[in-house]
């Protein structure tokens, strides 16, 4: 067997460096096409989870026999214009209940449906006000932060309520109008209680474990890029979104935690560990539902009794 020569070696020698460099610049310029192409995609699909479009509203108090006023008022912050229902209780109103719906929903609630709970209280001599979040339904806006901006519009409910009803103010919130809900009541005062029915406790901890439920997108490295690249595009910023911290402002103040066993959007345990900081006033009904915010449709009568008894004992009854 014939060796090849020193020479001939060395003469090959140049041709594989060349084609080492060669494939070391094709891996760059595709690792740099990956990169490009990632953050194209994640930049898109952040933008549009910030910025769902508004759901049309389907159906009415009416629809429900129910008495009811169109109300607009703005947000705490006067940034957007927001709109609205109120439905004065059937006799002397105990107590005025704001509704807080969910991520690209409107103040249908349609998981439950809201009206048909705004019926129930009603006719326990509630008043209730149901409003659509910036970026839903009527209302003004088209970004929704997922509770940061949300806490503005709650907060320009609740100054409605103070200027038109002189009675005790509570909270009903749904997934991200739970966890507004409770980041809202930590900062109002006049909040006597809570209802928060599947929220989740930290912003930046849920999206980071959960964001792929959401954006369709493999966790990795889609999680992390959107999470980069959306703040500084939207003005979010997650770390206010915490009501994990805001549950010890709201305390001693009650907080009735519902949430699904068999809820994958949103896990459980998000309320479980909110609740177990204050068990002496806080509350947690944990039924075995799958689903996300499941607990009315299955239990409509369990739901209803379980939140009537809640702010019955807040309004004195």
């Amino acid at each position: 067997m014939e060796s090849q020569s020193p020479l001939i070696l060395e003469k090959e020698k140049p041709k594989r460096k060349a084609w080492i460099r060669w494939m070391l610049w094709m891996i760059g310029i595709l690792l740099i096409l990956s990169l490009i192409v990632c953050v194209g995609i994640s930049a898109y699909v952040g933008w549009n989870l910030t910025h769902p479009q508004h759901k049309l509203l389907d159906s009415s108090p009416a629809d429900y026999d129910l008495t009811y006023m169109d109300i607009e008022f703005p947000s705490r912050d006067g940034e957007v214009l927001l709109k609205g229902w109120f439905l004065p209780s059937e006799g002397e109103a105990k107590m005025t209940l704001i509704f807080a719906h969910g991520y690209e929903g409107n103040r249908l609630e349609t998981n439950l449906p809201a009206l048909s709970l705004a019926k129930s209280l009603v006719n326990e001599n509630y008043n209730v006000v149901m409003f659509d979040f910036r970026n839903n339904g009527e209302s003004e806006g088209n970004l929704t932060s997922v509770g940061q901006f949300e806490k503005q519009d709650l907060l320009g409910a609740i100054d409605w309520v103070k200027a038109h009803h002189p009675e005790k103010i509570g909270l009903i919130g749904f997934s991200m109008g739970a966890a507004t809900s409770l980041i809202t009541a930590a900062e109002a005062k006049e909040v006597v209680g809570v209802v928060a029915d599947s929220p989740f406790n930290n912003l930046r901890t849920y999206l980071t474990d959960n964001l792929s439920v959401w954006s369709d997108l493999p966790e990795f490295p889609f999680t992390p890029m959107i999470m980069l690249i959306i703040p500084p595009l939207t003005g979010i910023d997650v770390d206010t979104v915490n009501p994990l911290a805001a549950v010890d402002q709201i305390y001693p103040r009650p907080v009735l935690f519902i949430h699904d066993q068999g809820d994958t959007a949103i896990p459980d345990v998000n309320s479980e560990e909110m609740y177990k900081k204050h068990q002496d006033v806080f509350s947690f009904w944990n039924p075995d539902v799958e689903g996300h915010v499941k607990a009315y449709h299955e239990n409509p009568e369990e739901y209803t009794q379980r939140v009537v008894q809640f702010f019955d004992q807040l309004a004195g009854n």
